[in-house]
């Protein structure tokens, strides 16, 4: 007979690691999409800003920001982010030709939020910067 392996010697189950869990050691940030590596072009907005003036809480309001590629390659917008969850962009997947023109839908939904608010989108493309900031804003009414 093989004599029995001690239980509580840590060659039992030699493949088993110690957690490395640190409960006070924050998460890592997520790791950001790859930058584009394509041909630089440039874009211009008919407009950067939108006034939604008053809105009543727990509304859904919409707008639409145009754009057009004032330059010689391809658009390509890789990501379009509101700076919180009220602000949710819709942006175009596909690449948008020299000259051509697309869109950038906006909801603004305000939930309970009161008062003037201000807040925006910002759109990473191909451009130089690489970063466009769109900005809303709006007067939310309470409803009673």
């Amino acid at each position: 007979f093989a004599p029995m392996p001690d239980k509580t010697s840590s060659n039992v189950f030699p493949e088993a690691k110690k957690s490395t869990f640190d409960p006070l050691t924050p998460p890592a940030e997520p790791t950001p999409p790859p930058a584009y590596n394509g041909p630089v072009t440039t874009v211009e907005f008919a407009s950067a800003n939108h006034d939604f003036g008053e809105v009543k809480q727990d509304s859904e309001n919409k707008y639409t920001f145009t754009f057009t590629n004032t330059g010689k390659d391809p658009l390509v917008i890789t990501n379009a982010v509101g700076s919180c969850g009220c602000t949710v962009p819709d942006y175009p997947k596909h690449p948008i030709a020299p000259g051509a023109t697309g869109v950038i839908n906006v909801v603004y939904k305000p939930g309970k939020q009161e008062g003037h608010q201000n807040k925006s989108v910002m759109v990473t493309a191909n451009t130089d910067p690489d970063q466009t900031v769109l900005h809303i804003s709006a007067d939310v009414q309470k409803v009673n």
